[in-house]
């Protein structure tokens, strides 16, 4: 006799419980100490810090199951580029789902292998001053104040 099989989804909710979202998260401001970039950080999810970012001056850190990934940095911007030319340079995927630049900043994001990647630059003096976020396409509703929060909050 066969046994039932269960769907990926159910085991992975038996697997990888939803992050706690709600009133108790804990935000800091998180500041790169050679260019003053910051933003605010939800420190009670993003609680593993995962050193040094490539190519860039900042810090990464990943929540405690390391499903979900946040990166702040400064990246060298040589010939002051405008955010469009930057974004052009970085030959970001053909395939992406949401793009706005503005003469300051630029913002873009898709879907890759079932997780959602959420970029956001802030032109500097000689950087682009940016924040990576990376999460479960599945968990979307819940990290969309998340994302939001940290993304209106990136300053430098």
């Amino acid at each position: 006799m066969r046994a039932p099989r269960l769907s990926a989804a159910l085991v992975l909710l038996v697997v990888l419980p939803p992050l706690a979202f709600a009133g108790d998260t804990e935000w800091r401001r998180y500041v790169i100490p050679s260019t003053g970039t910051s933003i605010d950080m939800p420190v009670s999810i993003f609680s593993s810090d995962a050193g040094a970012p490539e190519g860039g001056t900042g810090r990464r850190f990943f929540t405690e199951d390391r499903r979900a990934d946040l990166t702040v940095q400064s990246v060298p911007n040589p010939g002051n580029d405008s955010p469009a030319t930057f974004l052009t340079k970085q030959r970001p995927p053909a395939d992406i789902i949401y793009k706005r630049i503005t003469s300051d900043f630029f913002v873009v994001s898709s879907i890759r292998k079932y997780r959602i990647w959420y970029n956001r630059c802030n032109r500097g003096n000689g950087t682009m001053n940016c924040v990576l976020i990376n999460y479960p396409a599945t968990e979307k509703r819940q990290w969309d104040s998340v994302v939001t929060r940290i993304s209106h909050t990136l300053r430098g």
